[in-house]
């Protein structure tokens, strides 16, 4: 609001605003409760409603957001569709790669970037969804398909305060799910094995699917093996059972490759497809990521910053 007389000097031709600012006389001014739901709203129609044309999958949670939407990129692949994907390490889409100031951008942003990968024949849009998205409503009007919760740990505290405040930020992902513009219920896909899990369980009006290692979960792992060379389990869901061999290292990963098939499976996607796509997955940049050498050492990038990593 401090800004918007220089904008109207520069030739914005109409503002929408919370307070009066003077400029009434001289530009269309529309108030509004809150400008930043209103950006987001006047942004949608703008943009000729992207979210009507795709599939929209949403990830959140403290650590795995990253890995998880690289996963469901390399699942959508598997079953021949074309993903586009928002998140920490860029927004990517068709050969593009853009630079990610953000995790996930304003929704200005985040509808311009969706109406560009729609029009390039996008049909699935995976994104990380971080708790200051959420909180600041930058995801307000993402009709997400299927919403995926990784797990909750200390971070951001700077911002949120406490962890009730940023376990409250995160589920509103969860407790915003609606049925889209097709009509079709969304799915959240919960971790049980985190504490949260079952929180989040009772406050989502959508279908639900759990998957953890924990006896009630619906999609599990059992008979897990690891070592430098990747990791290998038995994939347990309501779909069947299959055999997982997968090049990504650290114990950690095997929630991650649950989440992203329970997304999968949500999706209403193949078994076998969804596996293939979790298989063919070599790497993530910069997370537990090898670094080839010819004295075959075991050598990482790793990207961990906060207690947890």
């Amino acid at each position: 609001h401090e800004c918007v007389e220089r904008a109207v000097e520069k030739g914005a031709v109409a503002v929408a605003v919370e307070t009066l600012t003077g400029c009434e006389a001289k530009v269309a001014t529309l108030l509004v409760p809150d400008s930043r739901k209103a950006l987001s709203k006047i942004a949608l129609v703008f943009y000729a409603k992207p979210f009507e044309h795709i599939t929209l999958i949403g990830v959140t949670g403290t650590n795995g957001k990253t890995t998880t939407t690289y996963l469901l990129e390399s699942i959508v692949k598997a079953a021949g569709g074309k993903p586009g994907v928002l998140g920490t390490v860029n927004y990517r889409y068709s050969d593009k790669k853009l630079p990610a100031p953000v995790t996930t951008p304003e929704s200005l942003d985040l509808i311009r970037l969706s109406r560009e990968m729609v029009d390039h024949g996008v049909t699935h849009i995976v994104m990380e969804v971080s708790s200051h998205a959420l909180d600041q409503g930058r995801t307000e009007d993402c009709p997400f398909n299927v919403a995926v919760f990784t797990n909750l740990s200390r971070d951001h505290l700077d911002y949120h305060k406490t962890m009730d405040e940023y376990f409250a930020a995160k589920s509103r992902l969860f407790t915003g799910l609606e049925a889209g513009p097709s009509g079709t219920a969304p799915w959240a896909v919960i971790n049980l094995d985190d504490p949260r899990g079952k929180d989040l369980v009772a406050v989502t009006r959508s279908k639900v699917l759990t998957y953890g290692l924990g006896k009630e979960c619906q999609v599990s792992a059992d008979a897990v093996g690891m070592d430098g060379q990747g990791l290998r389990f038995r994939l347990r869901t309501p779909a069947g059972e299959a055999a997982i061999r997968s090049p990504l290292i650290g114990d950690f990963n095997v929630h991650n490759i649950l989440a992203a098939a329970g997304a999968g499976l949500a999706l209403n996607l193949p078994l076998e497809t969804v596996v293939r796509g979790i298989e063919a997955l070599k790497a993530i940049p910069g997370r537990l990521e090898r670094v080839a050498n010819r004295r075959g050492l075991t050598l990482v990038v790793d990207y961990s910053h906060k207690p947890d990593a």
